[in-house]
């Protein structure tokens, strides 16, 4: 009788090992979930914005022409916006008005501001065109349909209101058929190879926006004081978290350049560093942080005198 009794509570005692393992890993997981994040997230992303992309080619452009409503121009926005979103290093922003901005007949770097993004940028289609080819001899027919486009781009810095890149690269696509005897596949007028071209041109510049926009410090400014606490801009979506600490740079002086008779602003200067301790907001556009001091003091009646910067490591 003893010896069943003791099987009985050792079978239990195995049983229960699970659980508790279990009730353990979980309440790791929760302290994991509740501790604020440190150190700096890599992933940070930026605010972009596309302001136009045009076509500049003559390509389907008749008597009744709309250039507010040109399906190539519209098509390479779109691909542009897919393969920017998909790297998952941006927000893009809709600015149906940033047309407007660009116009204005203003040199000044503040014709940026406002936009909302830290980034710009402006596309176009500068070549276009179709063609085929054809090659028949006694028993078979080859036909190929070629379409090639050339796109550039801009990139705008909001801050400096300078383009940090500019670069234009061509693309094609093409479609065969053949047949033999009269038997075989046959093409149309294949309208996707359109799509195809400037989608391949795209891509061979999207690597270098990439890069131009990462490789540069992500930035934020101060927004107001409020009852004792310092707010600041972004937020979750871009990847800013409890925890994370950032520089504070005292903007550099802004000098003209002699040789291009734009507004240039030299480096800024440290300031001290700061921790954030809240994040709100319910959109990329008016998401914001709280922040501390952990290191070093600002005038907190000239906040637009300085700025955020991400920890390079």
């Amino acid at each position: 009788m003893k010896k069943l009794r003791m099987i009985c509570l050792v079978s239990t005692f195995l049983l229960g090992l699970p659980m508790l393992h279990a009730q353990k890993k979980n309440t790791q997981v929760e302290l994991e979930v509740q501790q604020p994040a440190t150190g700096l997230d890599k992933s940070l992303k930026r605010k972009v914005a596309i302001a136009r992309f045009s076509n500049e080619t003559l390509y389907g452009k008749g008597i009744f022409y709309d250039r507010d409503h040109d399906p190539m121009a519209k098509q390479a926005l779109d691909i542009l916006s897919n393969k920017l979103a998909s790297t998952g290093k941006f927000i893009l922003l809709e600015r149906s008005d940033l047309d407007k901005i660009l116009d204005e007949n203003d040199n000044s770097n503040s014709r940026f501001k406002g936009t909302g993004a830290d980034y710009i940028i402006v596309g176009s289609i500068t070549e276009f065109g179709r063609k085929n080819i054809g090659d028949a001899n006694l028993i078979s027919r080859t036909k190929t349909q070629i379409a090639e486009a050339a796109v550039s781009l801009r990139l705008i810095d909001v801050s400096t209101g300078q383009i940090i890149y500019s670069e234009e690269a061509k693309g094609e696509a093409e479609l065969k058929s053949k047949s033999t005897l009269g038997v075989g596949a046959s093409a149309d007028f294949d309208i996707s190879l359109s799509d195809k071209a400037i989608s391949a041109a795209i891509s061979k510049l999207v690597e270098n926006v990439i890069n131009n926009c990462m490789d540069r410090p992500w930035r934020a400014y101060f927004l107001t004081v409020d009852d004792g606490n310092l707010f600041v801009t972004g937020g979750k979506s871009q990847g800013l978290a409890i925890g994370q600490e950032f520089i504070v740079k005292e903007k550099g002086k802004v000098v003209k350049n002699p040789q291009t008779g734009l507004n240039m602003e030299l480096p800024g200067k440290e300031a001290g560093r700061i921790k954030i301790t809240f994040t709100g907001g319910d959109n990329p556009e008016s998401e914001f942080s709280i922040v501390e001091f952990i290191q070093g003091e600002i005038d907190h009646s000239k906040l637009e005198n300085y700025y955020i910067e991400e920890i390079k490591i």
